[in-house]
């Protein structure tokens, strides 16, 4: 009870920051921090390929919504992965100093897993 009441919490959570963190950028709603060094190199050449940013947004976006509504949630999970992978590598490597977040969601994400495990277990069975 208390796992279930933790994972819905978490899986809110995770909705609700890429859904606002997708439609900051998507919809221009607030102006972007002054970055400097590997993150502001790494920025700009996901902004110059012309399609990564929105992919990764738009990606984002229709993630947090299936967290935040509950529908498609083991799928979701799936497919959000990487990019939480990226965020948690990204916040490692190139700014140390906001790790938490790419810890929380890694962390989120593998609830997440855990309260679907039903759904992935197939996956995992030899035929």
């Amino acid at each position: 009870m208390i796992i279930q009441r933790l994972i819905l919490v978490v899986r809110t959570l995770i909705g609700a920051l890429f859904i606002f963190s997708s439609l900051v950028v998507l919809l221009n709603l607030a102006p972007q921090p002054e970055l400097t060094g590997a993150m502001k190199s790494f920025t700009e050449g996901m902004i110059a390929t012309g399609y990564l940013l929105p992919l990764i947004k738009i990606t984002e976006l229709v993630c947090g919504v299936a967290f935040l509504i509950g529908r498609y949630v083991a799928l979701a999970a799936i497919i959000i992965s990487p990019v939480i992978v990226n965020i948690f590598l990204l916040h490692l490597f190139v700014d140390p100093g906001s790790l938490g977040i790419g810890i929380f969601l890694v962390v989120g994400n593998m609830l997440i897993g855990y309260s679907q495990w039903e759904k992935y277990q197939p996956l995992f069975q030899a035929r």
